[in-house]
């Protein structure tokens, strides 16, 4: 009985090990090399099997921008992202952008394989090079269509005087061929052949090169605190060659130096003007500036795309300035802050907001005449219960702000009941009007300020 089991065991030695297949062998050949195939675009596209996704959308969508990735987009020499040698960026953008807007709009590309593992899923598309060519021409003429259709329009209202339908015209003709600034779209119109894109923005740069845009006064002293009463400006539009008013001229106001809230948008009267609205200066520069300029986003029209806004920003705008010379607001300040009945030795809470008002563009003055607002504080800490060792004090605080023109309060806000804490009341007094202070600064300055400069 030994001999058999012994010759089992040698018999068991001499076989030949079974290794398992590599996995890499199973992996089709488009996995283990980029593929290629004449007349395609290809794309690989790849997404883990983690369970809580989509991962076949995942993969085609990953295999379309691989794919996309081999398509070139070239920019002529002759188109205008070529004559606007100075902005660089635009023509990367264009490229960038046309790129990547490529993988939404392809059409008609195949399936050719898929394969997967337990963990990972591989998707391999391409996609007919000569037919992808044949769309994009095809929609290339439909666009064309409409521009020209566009630039025709644009031609007839200029010729009949209205410059701002004109430039309407040209700007919608730009948008129809968004997509193809980067091509030179030749055209015929009156028997003259010319490269549409270029003579749609050399049309709108020409008609703004002749509107003027001035602002009534160009320099104003006004109150950080804007008021009913404050000093405005006008923008006054006109057509330089005829010296006469140019009517409904969208304007566009912005700070330029400085910050606040200005009304943005215009359109100027049949006498040219538009009268500048100033609702708030947050900055605290005594030298600040508005700028008011012809607004060609909005003759381009609304929901504009990122690489058309970059090219109306490449135009020459007509703007004009406003310059302000900032007052800061003088105050006069009041107050009463005690601890347990009994004024304090000094005044934290109201040295606390001088300062934060100082840094935030204000002055002081201790001649209530010659003051515009008068703040007044007033605190007190009461005492609360004792556990152990640890006093508690509660501090209830109420600041006021009012005009001093008419006496009208215009802010207030209350303190209540801040806890501190201490070893005896003294130092829980302290503890509470701290906390008050912190309470100040991170929660009621901004909304004191908010209601005072509006």
């Amino acid at each position: 009985m030994r001999i058999p089991l012994l010759l089992t065991v040698l018999l068991a030695a001499c076989s030949p090990k079974v290794q398992a297949p590599d996995p890499d062998s199973l992996k089709p050949a488009w996995l283990k090399t980029t593929p290629y195939q004449d007349g395609y675009y290809t794309g690989i596209g790849h997404s883990v099997k983690s369970g809580d996704n989509n991962y076949i959308q995942s993969a085609k969508k990953s295999a379309l921008d691989d794919l996309v990735s081999e398509i070139r987009v070239n920019v002529s020499s002759t188109s205008i992202l070529s004559q606007l040698e100075t902005n660089a960026k635009l023509t990367e953008q264009y490229q960038q952008v046309i790129q990547t807007t490529a993988a939404d709009e392809i059409e008609e590309f195949e399936l050719v394989d898929a394969w997967e593992d337990g963990n990972n899923y591989w998707v391999y598309y391409r996609l007919s090079i000569a037919r992808y060519k044949q769309i994009k021409e095809e929609q290339r003429r439909t666009a064309t269509t409409l521009a020209l259709d566009y630039f025709v329009k644009a031609r007839a209202a200029g010729n009949t005087g209205d410059q701002v339908l004109a430039m309407t015209y040209y700007f919608q003709c730009l948008r129809s061929v968004e997509k193809y600034l980067g091509e030179a779209i030749t055209i015929n119109v009156e028997n003259r052949e010319m490269l549409l894109v270029n003579e749609a923005y050399s049309s709108i740069q020409s008609i703004l090169d002749k509107i003027s845009v001035k602002t009534d006064p160009s320099h104003i002293v006004v109150n950080r605190r804007i008021s009913q009463d404050s000093p405005t400006a006008i923008a006054i539009v006109t057509y330089k060659d005829k010296n006469k008013p140019a009517a409904k001229v969208p304007l566009h106001a912005a700070f330029e130096k400085g910050s606040g809230d200005v009304f943005p948008t215009y359109k100027s009267d049949e006498s040219g003007k538009a009268k500048i609205l100033m609702n708030k200066i947050g900055s605290r520069e005594l030298e600040q500036t508005v700028a008011v300029k012809v607004d060609v986003n909005s003759l381009a029209g609304s929901g504009l795309s990122p690489l058309y806004t970059l090219l109306t920003s490449t135009f020459n705008v007509p703007t004009a300035q406003i310059a302000l010379q900032v007052q800061r607001p003088v105050v006069y300040v009041t107050y009463t802050e005690k601890s347990f009945g009994n004024n304090k030795a000094n005044a934290q809470i109201t040295n606390k907001l001088k300062n934060l008002l100082a840094n935030n563009g204000f002055e002081f003055t201790g001649d209530k005449s010659k003051a515009e607002l008068w703040v007044d504080v007033s605190a007190d800490a009461e005492k609360g219960s004792i556990t152990g060792s640890i006093y508690v004090s509660y501090l209830t605080g109420v600041i006021r702000v009012a005009t001093m023109k008419d006496g009208k309060e215009i802010y207030a806000t209350t303190l209540d009941r801040i806890k501190g804490y201490g070893l005896d009341y003294d130092k829980s007094s302290v503890d509470a009007y701290n906390k008050a202070m912190e309470t100040l600064e991170k929660e009621r300055m901004g909304e004191m300020l908010e209601t005072v400069l509006q």
